[in-house]
């Protein structure tokens, strides 16, 4: 199993002192944007350690440990970047929006469909399901009853009612 999950793409450099601007909508941004934490960037996954963060517009903005000039950082724009899961330290019954594809929905003991992606919107992040049809799920309690990440399943209630 690959272990890096993607955290967004660098779009661009920003100021002349090695400063990268990282578009992300990664849901734990808390836990990778801060001082030492290593990024992966690219298809080869160069390791990289983030030095200073701070948010810009809609953009993070990292600097890389070692390095201090524009002209250094520049073969990284347009790369994605990645983090290893490992290193997020997640509790047993956490998880990141990226764990959830591919995972059954069940209600009334019946599969209804497939998590295909997700979509953040303002109120709430939106599940994409692939059943009988397309569909989505509000990602609250209203309509999820537990993420069972070990049995790849999300049990849910009320879903019937959001499936056209």
């Amino acid at each position: 199993m690959n272990n890096y999950v993607k955290l967004g793409k660098i779009v661009n450099t920003h100021g002349i002192k090695g400063e990268l601007r990282i578009l992300s909508d990664f849901d734990k941004k808390e836990l990778v944007f801060k001082n030492g934490f290593n990024i992966y960037i690219g298809d080869t996954y160069i390791k990289e350690t983030i030095n200073t963060y701070r948010v810009h517009k809609t953009f993070d903005m990292i600097t890389l440990n070692g390095y201090s000039n524009i002209n250094e950082v520049l073969k990284y724009k347009g790369l994605d970047v990645y983090i290893n899961r490992d290193e997020l330290n997640l509790n047993k019954d956490e998880y990141i929006m990226s764990d959830l594809i591919d995972m059954d929905i069940i209600e009334d003991n019946k599969i209804l469909g497939k998590v295909k992606d997700f979509v953040y919107n303002k109120p709430n992040t939106l599940l994409v399901i692939e059943g009988t049809s397309k569909f989505y799920i509000p990602l609250v309690d209203e309509y999820i009853i537990k993420v069972d990440l070990n049995n790849k399943q999300i049990i849910t209630k009320n879903v019937k009612d959001l499936i056209i």
